[in-house]
């Protein structure tokens, strides 16, 4: 972030006097809301911060580490007595207060666009910290960032930074979250296509070498009659054998070859009714199995289609959220997990995922369908909140995406899941819903 752009943009704010809200939307971006038509949001990556505006940034999840219950409990709907770039730094500070019925409480919001420690940091009126993003130890730099220290002023720069003028504030900020959004989310794109793919591609792979059906029952035949063949030759074989030559019982010779020795030949004949089971085995469930691994290569392809229409990083974000695994909760391979704004939504990708999710869900869970025609479920789960209708449109339009990939209007229905009723496997029936219009041409 060019110093020359920060007091400009700085100049820019000085008529601001209040924060309605303010919270992180992903890991590295805050958002404050001075008011509902001035949102400006902070990305705080390392080394490539900036400033920008945008129509809406949803959340990524609802954060509450120590840093974020400080900033919301010292700065929302606080007033604003000063906007000021820090000793002419890339360092903007907010001075706030928030009246009480017993003193007014000082507290100053530092926005630090330092390269390597770029950092939000909270700070009392007599400079000690209550809180950062980043917390930095003494051993990784001179200016230690931790709880109940003063923080040490950054030394001024060296040199004269540049001019770069501005001709409007508010079209740089949102050039600035179109540019970079455009660079990051093609870069997502291509990796996340490509991890998709890779898994197709182990998918396909599969697919592809499984067994033909009459292959395998003809296998089954043929190991059936090796076996009868050898119990009824019991005094011609030697134990331990290898390769047996018999005549079959129309008088042709046959070779039969075992796959390791056994010191009986009951042994060898049970060892070819073994096969010839499995083989059967195999050949009954066969189908499930391509069932299944076709479900699943489907599921992935419109898994791929969804990242490619992908219009913003907050799509990729939803797509892919961070996974914590645990001993006690793990993945079902049958069921795709997101994150929207905190709220954990469920799709089921075949139908054993959709029979699950119906299985598993709880009375006040809402499900949602695509109206009168065949589709993936999902299932969000709402803990006896009250559900934002936002999330349940996102929601609707992911149940949209993993069905189809057609460009039109659908109508997707929606009801507390104890208002389904399962008739026969995924296959249900419900009353009272309410329908949303999903829209996949915008």
């Amino acid at each position: 972030m060019r110093l020359s752009h920060l007091t400009q943009i700085v100049n820019y704010m000085q008529d601001i006097r209040k924060i309605s809200a303010i919270y992180r939307v992903s890991d590295t971006i805050l958002k404050i809301a001075f008011d509902k038509n001035n949102e400006i949001y902070f990305n705080m990556q390392r080394s490539n911060s900036t400033l920008f505006k945008c129509k809406e940034y949803p959340r990524s999840k609802i954060y509450n580490a120590p840093f974020d219950v400080v900033l919301a409990k010292r700065f929302n709907r606080a007033n604003i007595s000063k906007i000021e770039l820090l000793n002419g730094d890339k360092i903007i500070r907010f001075t706030t207060s928030i009246s009480s019925a017993y003193k007014e409480e000082i507290t100053y919001l530092q926005i630090e666009f330092t390269g390597k420690y770029t950092n939000i940091i909270i700070l009392n009126e007599k400079n000690i910290i209550l809180e950062a993003l980043r917390h930095i130890d003494i051993f990784s730099s001179f200016r230690e960032v931790k709880v109940g220290q003063k923080l040490l002023d950054v030394p001024p720069a060296p040199f004269i930074a540049k001019e770069y003028p501005l001709d409007d504030i508010e079209l740089f900020l949102y050039k600035t979250y179109n540019k970079e959004q455009s660079q990051r989310l093609d870069s997502l794109k291509k990796q996340k296509i490509a991890f998709l793919e890779k898994k197709l591609k182990k998918l396909e792979k599969l697919f592809y070498s499984l067994d033909d059906e009459l292959t395998l029952q003809k296998e089954s035949k043929t190991a059936q009659h090796y076996g009868n063949l050898i119990l009824s030759n019991l005094h011609n074989i030697k134990p331990y054998s290898l390769e047996i030559k018999l005549n079959d019982y129309d008088g042709t010779a046959v070779t039969i070859n075992v796959s390791k020795a056994y010191p009986t030949v009951a042994m060898i004949a049970n060892s070819f009714f073994n096969q010839s089971k499995k083989a059967k085995q195999r050949s009954i469930h066969l189908h499930i199995e391509k069932d299944s691994l076709s479900s699943k290569i489907e599921h992935l392809k419109l898994f791929i289609h969804t990242v490619q229409e992908a219009q913003d990083i907050a799509k990729i974000e939803l797509l892919f959220p961070k996974k914590v695994q645990t001993k006690k909760n793990k993945t079902d391979d049958s069921i795709e997990l997101f994150l929207i704004e905190g709220y954990k939504v469920q799709l089921g990708k075949n139908e054993k995922g959709n029979i699950k999710l119906l299985q598993n869900a709880k009375a006040k869970d809402i499900w949602l369908h695509l109206k009168e025609q065949p589709s993936t479920h999902v299932l969000i789960t709402t803990d006896k909140q009250n559900l934002p209708m936002k999330i349940i449109e996102s929601a609707g339009r992911l149940c949209v995406d993993f069905t189809t990939t057609a460009k039109d209007k659908f109508l997707v229905d929606y009801t507390p899941r104890r208002e389904v009723t399962i008739q026969h496997g995924a296959n249900v029936l419900y009353n009272k819903y309410k329908t949303i219009e999903i829209d996949t041409r915008n």
